[in-house]
Order: C-alpha cells, then sequence, then structure tokens
C-alpha cells in the first residue's frame, strides 16, 4: 500500500515512509493525523499477540483434514452427552438445568433442545417436534451444511451447495422469536408447546 513493500510479522519490517506534513486539525479531530508518520486515510493493525501467532502456526502446520475432525468431535461429545445424560428421565420435581427458567420459569429459546435430539437419536420424530419443532426442522440443513463444509475442508470434495441467503436467515429467526414467545403463552393450543 502507497508504495511500501508489505511483509510478514515475522519479516523484516518495512523502511519507514518519509514524514508526511501536518495539515490543517479538522473540528472533529484536534490532531491532523493519529502518527505523525502515517499516511492520511491509513488504518493500524495491531500485531497478533503471541498465543495468536502461535493457533496460526498450529492451523498452517496441521493436515487438512484435522480442523473437521476437531469440529466433529466437538458434535460428538454433544451427541454422546444427550446418549448418557438421558434428558427425557428427569425426576419430575428436579429444578430446571436452564437458567431462564429457573429464574423466570419462562421456557427459552433453545428449551427442549437436548431431549428433541435424543428423540431424534431414537428416531422418534414425533416426540422429538413435540419438544423443540425448529430445532428438528433446522437439524436436517445444519447437518448437511456441516457435511459439505467438512468434505471440502478434508478432502476437497465440493458438494452441491445450500443457497441460503441473509432473508432465509432473517426469516427463520423471526420464527423461532414467535415460536419462542409463542411456546410460553398461557392460553391453549399454545400450552401444548410447554417443554
Amino acid at each position: 500500500m502507497y508504495g511500501e513493500q508489505v511483509t510478514s510479522v515475522d519479516g523484516p519490517a518495512a523502511q519507514p515512509a518519509p514524514p508526511i506534513p501536518p495539515a490543517a486539525a479538522t473540528p472533529t479531530s484536534p490532531h491532523p493525523h493519529p502518527h505523525p508518520h502515517w499516511p492520511a486515510g491509513a488504518v493500524q493493525v495491531a500485531e497478533p499477540d503471541r498465543f495468536t501467532r502461535f493457533v496460526v502456526g498450529l492451523y498452517d502446520r496441521a493436515p487438512r483434514w484435522a480442523v473437521p475432525l476437531a469440529a466433529l468431535g466437538c458434535v460428538g461429545v454433544g451427541v454422546a452427552y444427550a446418549l448418557v445424560s438421558d434428558p427425557t428421565r428427569a425426576a419430575p420435581d428436579a429444578l430446571p438445568t436452564c437458567l431462564l427458567k429457573l429464574t423466570t420459569g419462562l421456557d427459552c429459546p433453545g428449551c427442549g433442545g437436548t431431549r428433541a435430539l435424543w428423540y431424534v437419536l431414537h428416531a422418534d420424530l414425533p416426540a422429538a417436534a413435540r419438544h423443540h419443532f425448529l430445532f428438528v426442522f433446522a437439524l436436517p440443513f445444519l447437518a448437511y451444511l456441516f457435511v459439505a463444509w467438512g468434505a471440502k475442508q478434508a478432502f476437497g470434495w465440493r458438494l452441491p451447495e445450500l443457497r441460503i441467503s441473509s432473508k432465509m436467515i432473517g426469516g427463520f429467526l423471526v420464527a423461532w422469536l414467535v415460536f419462542s414467545v409463542a411456546r410460553n403463552l398461557p392460553w391453549v393450543p399454545f400450552t401444548s408447546l410447554y417443554v
């Protein structure tokens, strides 16, 4: 930029730019430039710290399948938790584990998701949908997006892409908000959405 040679963080430093004569100060800025050696309109980018350099270096040296494998491991831990904890067998007088439900008595937007996952894993889709319909609806799309991303990252395969626009995401979030409010209303038929 501005005729300077760009180097990596660990590479040799670029020659300093010649000083720029100060311009007149504007009403919004008492100083003409944040630093006398910066070109006008330049943005200072902080150098990464040691930990960031370590993580980026580790990522650069890792095999291409390592990140999808790590993500798959995280998903596997979540699935294993749902299977081992069996959230459908909680005692009737057990306190809720959701902080919002514990403090307010209201179902949060994610309440019932773990039970829905447990029922999906046991191929009981009606019971899963009863506990969190939107989770069950979104699960095939999320699973496909994860598989397509993992296949591309690990093996370079390009599966057909799902075209999800920002309007579709916005519509889904609005539907999730409406669902979250409706499941807390104290009138029939909304009371059937309680979990």
